[in-house]
């Protein structure tokens, strides 16, 4: 996929340009976002990249829309996995609930960032070394077993090293002072917990890219699809935490589900090199309808599986509840 600089040049400013949208929009006014608010975002920037994937799909031909999309979908639904710990970062930090929209953009973006340099290695990696699957799969691999061991996130937040450092480089206020970063105080500069709780957003996202960046790299090796489709997935996560809210605690089967998708695409990636190196044959090399399939079962199945544990759990608690009380009576 040959794509030139032009395009590359109207797809970033795209993207901003649906940020400052965004900005002047929502946040032009800090306010506890609403839940039919964030479910009229959710659609605007899910349609947003149906319709990106549909004009890569007629203009560069259906093999790479159906990567896209593939990728797309696997981002978004590793990234529903990421809002358990930016909730958890939330509460840690008290941030108000009209300045959470702000938090998590200015993260994300952060994290978008870093990410593009993940990706701008991994694509020169993979364009050069072919025993680079093989690490990436291994990778994925790991991680899905971490997950199923349930290592995959903690009920507490602990302050990584980025975090700490600032801390200890910089003085930190106490409370947060609208959705100010700094202050001055006494002739001097002070950080607000606002600055330190998007430095942490962000870089716990990055964190979460060291298992997604590799997973879309297994579905697709051109850098500005894999680009494309962690951008519109991290741009729609933000309203996306808000619709969910607590419903991401009821989707329990959801890291099982996550689990099974990695190692199947670290499965896909091993398979990839040793074919590339002729010792597997052609049909071994899984295409991207196949992980499409794969991906879209699954979600569904977890999903499905989860809510319906979530319903009984619910009726469980009510009966027991019952129960009490006529015994008190």
């Amino acid at each position: 996929m040959n794509v030139p600089v032009w395009l590359w040049a109207a797809t970033v400013v795209g993207l901003l340009v649906l940020i400052a949208i965004d900005l002047v929009i929502v946040d032009r006014k800090p306010h506890e976002v609403t839940t039919k608010e964030a479910a009229k975002w959710v659609v605007f920037y899910v349609t947003c990249a149906v319709l990106f994937g549909i004009g890569v799909w007629v203009l560069a031909g259906h093999d790479y829309g159906v990567q896209f999309f593939t990728g797309y979908i696997t981002e978004y639904s590793l990234s529903v996995d990421n809002l358990f710990i930016f909730m958890i970062i939330m509460a840690s930090f008290r941030v108000p609930a009209i300045h959470q929209h702000r938090v998590l953009l200015i993260g994300i973006l952060l994290a978008l960032a870093m990410r593009s340099v993940f990706i701008a290695v991994g694509a020169a990696l993979i364009a050069q070394f072919v025993w680079v699957f093989f690490l990436f799969g291994a990778v994925l691999v790991w991680t899905a077993i971490s997950m199923l061991r349930g290592n995959d996130h903690e009920d507490e937040y602990h302050e990584n090293a980025v975090v700490r450092w600032i801390r200890k480089v910089y003085p930190v206020t106490d409370d947060f002072h609208g959705h100010k970063m700094t202050i001055k105080r006494d002739g001097k500069r002070w950080l607000t917990p606002m600055f330190v709780v998007i430095v942490a957003i962000g870089s716990a996202d990055l964190l979460f890219a060291v298992d997604s960046i590799p997973a879309i790299f297994g579905i697709t090796q051109e850098a500005f699809l894999v680009f494309t489709a962690n951008a519109f997935a991290l741009m729609g996560l933000r309203q996306l935490y808000f619709l969910l809210g607590g419903l991401v605690n009821k989707l329990v089967y959801l890291s099982y589900g996550l689990a099974v998708i990695l190692a199947f695409i670290g499965a896909k990636l091993i398979l990839h090199a040793l074919h590339e190196y002729h010792a597997v044959p052609v049909w071994l090399d899984i295409n991207n309808w196949v992980s499409l399939g794969v991906i879209v079962v699954v979600l569904t199945a977890t999903t499905v599986l989860s809510l319906a544990k979530a319903k009984r759990d619910e009726k469980k608690s009510g009966s027991e509840a019952l129960s009490e009380a006529n015994e008190i009576r």
